[in-house]
């Protein structure tokens, strides 16, 4: 059986995606290495497609890269351009034929591949438009009624054409890396709500030509040998070809609506995001929050990993002590092994240990990134008073997660987010923690460096930038109440898969 341990599993993004136009190096092998770097965006699957002056061709494995892949792949894997793809479904079934990414050669002059990241909210709406064509629909994946939209635009155009034809008609959050057997397309839409970056490569080029990557993340370039230049700009279409990089932009309208959770929680610490690295935005997040709420304690702990920068920044500006009173078992990703009743009731610690040398008979301040469904923190909490904690003072470096996320992130219900429609007070009881307090939403904005106005923060506010559809399928939840924005009610089926 496959336990995902979703009772501590706080929130699950899509997918990272990697993309390299280099066709002097082995293009597979820089592609498994991105992905390497990028395992944190998803765990479920992994794919990898590459394109000859001729061909495109994938191979997709479940699992993690390192178990999916091996050299005899990279070996049949022979190209000048990839890209790649590590899945964690938020919504369709994590099986094969989900894993990207996807291979298009209906018209086989001219294939191409497509990975994605990010949720698209109008698929009902691109799929009638693909009725309405005479195609039939053989998936309710948002990934793959793109790809075939973007298929019939190819017919008549060449590749950024095509793509400025059909993105404006496209709403949602994304970022796509499409694969031709001429280029690399680095695509994010008008608002940047997800992450997406561009690298140069170390010269390899017999004539000296600069080579270059795409990542969601930059933490992905130091991996492959590559330095980071700059991120795709919002509403920019981006080809990496023989050329070296073009830049075009989609006509849509859009701002910039980075995403809040990317930042202070999923993004790897070393990724540079606005300016700066996620981690240094995390210590000031911390070091705000201590300003905000401090507690009368002995001792400051994190919750590995993602607390520990907010941890340090406000160990530094309480003048408290910071101990590690948790280690964390760094293989729990998966397991096909059923833990006893009484382990699955406990089952954060499979995750975390406690350090009763160091909590015991001590006040503790324990720093976290966010709670969304609750469960975690209260076993935690738990767990630290069985280890001999004297008081345990929650403290949380974002604001109270009240909405879902509609853009690519599996947050479930309004029913099972703990903080919608509950005040301070009652949170702090379901935890069970001495005291609670959140990170205001304009503190967490200050830490940044930026205007609010430059960030989605709608799972705070209820206020999306991209508007949401009355029906909209989101992960494998039903959602039942009206979001408190004006915008009417959402309702999921659960039905749709996404890319």
């Amino acid at each position: 059986m496959d336990v995902r341990l979703s009772d501590w599993v706080a929130a699950r993004e899509k997918c990272g995606l990697f993309g390299v136009y280099a066709p002097e190096r082995t293009v597979a092998k820089l592609t498994f290495y991105g992905l390497f770097a990028l395992q944190h965006r998803g765990q479920e699957s992994a794919g990898i497609a590459v394109a000859t002056s001729d061909t495109v061709t994938a191979i997709r494995r479940m699992g993690l890269v390192t178990q999916g892949f091996n050299e005899e792949d990279i070996q049949v894997l022979k190209g000048k351009a990839a890209i790649g793809h590590t899945r964690y479904s938020t919504t369709g079934s994590s099986v094969l034929k989900n894993a990207q990414p996807f291979v298009f050669d209906s018209d086989p002059k001219r294939p191409f591949a497509i990975a994605h990241n990010g949720n698209l909210v109008n698929t009902p709406e691109l799929s009638d438009e693909l009725k309405a064509a005479g195609v039939e629909l053989k998936s309710t994946s948002d990934t793959w009624v793109f790809g075939k939209l973007l298929e019939l635009e190819l017919r008549h155009h060449d590749m950024v054409t095509a793509l400025q034809r059909l993105l404006p008609r496209v709403k949602g959050a994304y970022c796509f890396v499409i694969l031709t057997t001429e280029a690399v397309y680095a695509v994010r839409d008008p608002y940047g709500i997800r992450p997406l970056s561009l690298g140069v490569l170390e010269s390899s080029s017999l004539d000296g030509a600069e080579r270059y990557v795409c990542a969601s993340e930059s933490c992905a370039f130091g991996l492959v040998g590559a330095t980071f230049l700059r991120e795709v700009p919002p509403g920019h279409i981006v080809r990496l070809s023989e050329e070296g990089t073009e830049d075009f932009r989609i006509p849509a309208e859009g701002e910039s609506k980075f995403c809040m959770f990317e930042l202070f929680y999923f993004l790897r610490p070393d990724s540079e995001v606005m300016g700066q690295t996620a981690y240094s935005v995390r210590v000031r997040m911390g070091r705000q929050l201590a300003r905000e709420s401090p507690a009368d304690a002995d001792l400051v702990i994190p919750i590995p990993d993602s607390g520990t920068p907010a941890a340090i920044g406000f160990a530094q500006e309480s003048g408290l002590p910071l101990e590690h009173g948790l280690i964390k078992n760094r293989y729990v990703y998966r397991t096909f092994i059923e833990p006893e009743q009484e382990l699955r009731e406990k089952g954060v610690r499979l995750k975390f240990s406690p350090m009763p040398e160091v909590i015991g008979g001590k006040r503790i301040v324990v720093i976290d990134d966010s709670i969304v469904r609750g469960s975690t923190s209260n076993q935690l909490v738990r767990m630290l008073r069985d280890a001999g904690a004297r008081e345990v003072h929650l403290r949380i470096s974002s604001p109270p997660i009240r909405h879902p996320c509609f853009y690519g992130f599996d947050f479930g219900t309004y029913e099972e987010l703990i903080a919608a429609g509950a005040d301070l007070a009652e949170i702090e009881r379901e935890v069970g923690a001495d005291s609670l307090r959140y990170l205001s939403l304009e503190g967490i904005v200050k830490a940044t460096g930026h205007a609010r106005e430059e960030f989605c923060l709608a799972c705070f506010t209820g206020n999306y930038p991209i508007p949401i559809p009355g029906q909209l399928s989101l992960s494998k939840f039903m959602l039942e109440r009206t979001a408190d924005n004006g915008q009417g009610a959402p309702v999921a089926t659960g039905e749709e898969e996404a890319g």
